[in-house]
């Protein structure tokens, strides 16, 4: 069948928009051939440093004839509704059908011929493609990237004329711009363009490009008995740069060698785009790098090699500039700096964040096996660099520098790696931290943020997370599995939102009672207590709030706040579960019970999982489900009975005495499993419930005449439903 060949050629487009720009040609083209009614068998795009590609291959000859059949008015509508319709399809009375006193336009359509949509689908595609930027040139309208100077538009290996903006379409295109023949040459079709291409020097896969990068900038060091330091998100970035990518290894000035890894790395690959290089031996940064390059120089890159040298001795003498400097100005006025830098509005500066960090981290320290007082210590000083000047120049440093910076100040090695790793996990692939007192640092900043943002009704909205939540969200739950922090959250996000609307609020210490003062002292926000107007409300309201926040110690409910939070935690819960295989609906399940001790709840879940997947848990959910439905149906008649489940009564059937013992027996069971967290027992206890209910409904009738025995059996259904009930909400599992 025949092919479709598409290039957009232009000057070079940014290495950052070209994937996307390949996946936006792909979903524009699909969806015009799709409303063309043109099926097709492979469609793939390509996109480099100074072309697009598409090809369609398997694309029939014409559009297949269209039948479409319009409902119209009824035959007693107005004149005017039938007038209407007919000059909405173009036809006359005569040519409409009547069915059941409904008149109906058939609309028959010949098929056009592919070669003749073409034009129109490009054109479409050309004018209104979404580049984040782009621009005009010369006096035309059209907007593009970069200017736009061929379009080869080639349909079963002829070319298919029309002209955009003044750019006549062709089978004509060009090589490289340096190693190429230098002249224009003509294609046949993809195989033809692709292998031609390749003889000009152009890769035109990014895939291949990448390969190409990837051995030989390996074989380079290798040949040297160095290694390169991996760095895939370079990778993608280099290979938009070059057509005909060439690495080449350059030295560097041992004397950078003594600057933090991090910076040197940074500096090569924000900078120059340069790879790395490593010796194994040393287990450290070798002085050299791989640059590449869009060219085969013909002194094998020695004098490219040298002229990047000298670049990256300039960048790398201002970093130096900067840690030196860095190193004589130190925390104390960095700390002092932060009070005049403002991290939200609502929130108030850094310096007033990390005195709400420093606090919590305290009060974590011990759930974790920290010491409190390097807890604070660590947490005062790890957003210290966000003043620094290393910090200024490469933000993707913060907490890195600060670990460094920490060290240098004599330090201990667990405070400065506690400030270097804070910020992690970042994101699903990051490492989790698992000494102790960066799990108790860590903690403490991402529940700030999260209890703060919560405490002034910033929460995510839909895709929108401006303040990255969900992902902070999901760090605390990762560092609580992996420590295996088993203690309740709901006092720890209850006392730090305390202290997000203390540290906010200038109270008036004559207005407020002794024992909340008291208690504000306790939070550690005292510096918040400044005389000052407060209206009788909002003393009333820190009051209040700060009361609620003692009662969580005396068994009272939580704020409605922190519900939201805990219900926010449930969600993303659910996420990582769900990544990991599990069912959202058994997260439902298991958190319906109010648990927030997230390494309990991650067993339980697992536990249930295991359950359900066999058949007594499969066969005990349907029992539990119709015992459900029977006592939803009585409860709308009115109150259920209460009291103890009776046996032994006259003409009773076996079943039903079988199943309450079987009933009181799982419960005793179920409750010493659960105490003991053994939930795998805890199931096996509720699968010996399976038998006795299957046996129950096949012989038992619950809604007896005799209102005795009516009530006895759903007061049975119910304890059925109060056992299950204590392992697990069954009645949010879904099918």
């Amino acid at each position: 069948m025949p092919q479709l060949l598409l290039e957009l050629f232009s000057e070079e487009i940014p290495a950052r928009m070209q994937q996307g720009a390949a996946r936006d040609l792909e979903r524009m083209a699909a969806e015009r051939l799709k409303a063309a009614g043109l099926n097709y068998e492979a469609l793939t795009t390509y996109a480099g440093p100074r072309r697009l590609t598409l090809v369609i291959d398997g694309l029939p000859a014409a559009t297949p004839d269209r039948e479409e059949e319009l409902k119209g008015p009824k035959t007693s509508a107005p004149e005017q509704a039938l007038e209407g319709f007919l000059r909405k399809t173009g036809l006359t009375r005569d040519d409409l059908v009547e069915r059941d006193g409904v008149l109906f336009a058939v609309i028959s359509q010949k098929g056009r011929a592919t070669a003749d949509l073409i034009p129109e689908m490009v054109d479409q595609i050309v004018r209104n493609f979404p580049w984040p930027k782009s621009m005009r040139w010369g006096s035309g309208t059209l907007r593009w990237v970069r200017p736009l100077k061929r379009i080869v538009t080639l349909f079963d290996g002829a070319v298919v004329t029309f002209d955009i903006d003044g750019i006549a379409s062709g089978d004509t295109t060009e090589g490289h711009r340096f190693l190429g023949s230098g002249k224009p040459f003509t294609v046949k079709d993809f195989a033809d363009y692709r292998q031609k291409l390749e003889r000009e020097h152009v890769l035109l896969d990014v895939a291949d490009r990448k390969l190409r990068i990837l051995e030989a900038a390996q074989k380079v060091c290798s040949d040297k008995g160095l290694a390169l330091v991996d760095d895939d998100g370079l990778l993608d970035e280099v290979a938009g740069l070059a057509e005909w990518p060439t690495p080449i290894l350059g030295d560097m000035d041992p004397q950078f060698l003594d600057l933090p890894p991090e910076v040197v790395r940074l500096s090569m690959k924000v900078h120059q785009k340069y790879f790395a290089v490593r010796d194994p031996a040393r287990h450290g940064l070798a002085p050299h790098f791989v640059v590449v390059a869009n060219v085969e120089a013909s002194d094998s890159g020695r004098a490219l090699a040298a002229g990047n040298s000298r670049v990256l001795s300039a960048r790398l003498n201002d970093a130096r500039f900067f840690w030196d400097e860095d190193l004589k100005v130190g925390f104390d006025a960095w700390l002092d700096k932060l009070k005049g830098v403002t991290f939200h509005a609502k929130l108030g500066t850094l310096a007033e964040r990390v005195d709400r960090i420093a606090a919590l981290a305290r009060e974590i320290a011990p759930l974790v096996g920290a010491d409190p007082d390097q807890a604070e210590q660590a947490a005062r000083l790890a957003k210290a660099d966000l003043a620094s000047g290393m910090v200024g120049e490469f933000p993707e440093l913060q907490g890195v520098m600060g670990g460094y910076y920490a060290r240098a100040a004599g330090q201990p090695d667990a405070i400065a790696d506690a400030v270097r790793d804070h910020y992690k996990p970042q994101g699903p692939a990051d490492t989790v931290p698992t000494a102790p007192l960066t799990v108790a640092v860590a903690l403490a900043d991402k529940l700030d943020t999260l209890v703060g943002f919560f405490a002034i009704d910033e929460k995510p909205t839909g895709s929108k997370d401006p303040y990255a939540l969900r992902r902070a969200a999901l760090g605390v739950i990762r560092l609580a599995l992996q420590s295996g922090i088993r203690e309740n959250l709901l006092r720890p996000l209850s006392r730090q939102r305390a202290r997000v609307i203390a540290s906010k609020l200038p109270l008036n210490t004559e207005r407020l009672d002794a024992e909340t003062f008291a208690e504000i002292k306790k939070l550690g926000v005292e510096h918040a207590l400044e005389t000052g107007p407060l209206m009788a409300e909002a003393v009333d309201a820190i009051n209040k709030l700060l009361r609620d926040t003692w009662a969580l110690g005396k068994g009272y409910a939580p704020a409605e706040q922190d519900h939201e939070l805990l219900a926010f935690f449930a969600d993303r819960l659910k996420v990582l579960l769900r990544d990991q295989g599990q069912r959202h609906d058994l997260v439902d399940a298991v958190f319906a019970l109010g648990d927030d001790d997230l390494v309990r709840i991650v067993r339980r879940v697992e536990a249930l999982a295991a359950f359900l997947a066999t058949d007594d848990g499969a066969n005990l959910l349907a029992g539990y489900r119709r015992a459900s439905n029977i006592l939803r149906a009585e409860e709308k008649k009115g109150p259920l009975p209460t009291g103890m489940v009776e046996t032994g009564l006259p003409n009773q059937p076996a079943e039903e005495t079988a199943l309450a013992f079987a009933a009181a027996a799982a419960a005793t069971a179920v409750d010493a499993a659960l105490d003991a967290e053994d939930f795998a027992a805890a199931m096996r206890a509720l699968a010996g419930l399976r038998a006795p209910v299957d046996a129950f409904f096949e012989a038992v009738l619950v809604n007896s005449d005799v209102p005795s025995e009516r009530d006895n059996r759903l007061r049975l259904l119910g304890q059925v439903r109060d056992v299950m009930g204590r392992v697990a909400d069954f009645g949010q599992i879904a099918g």
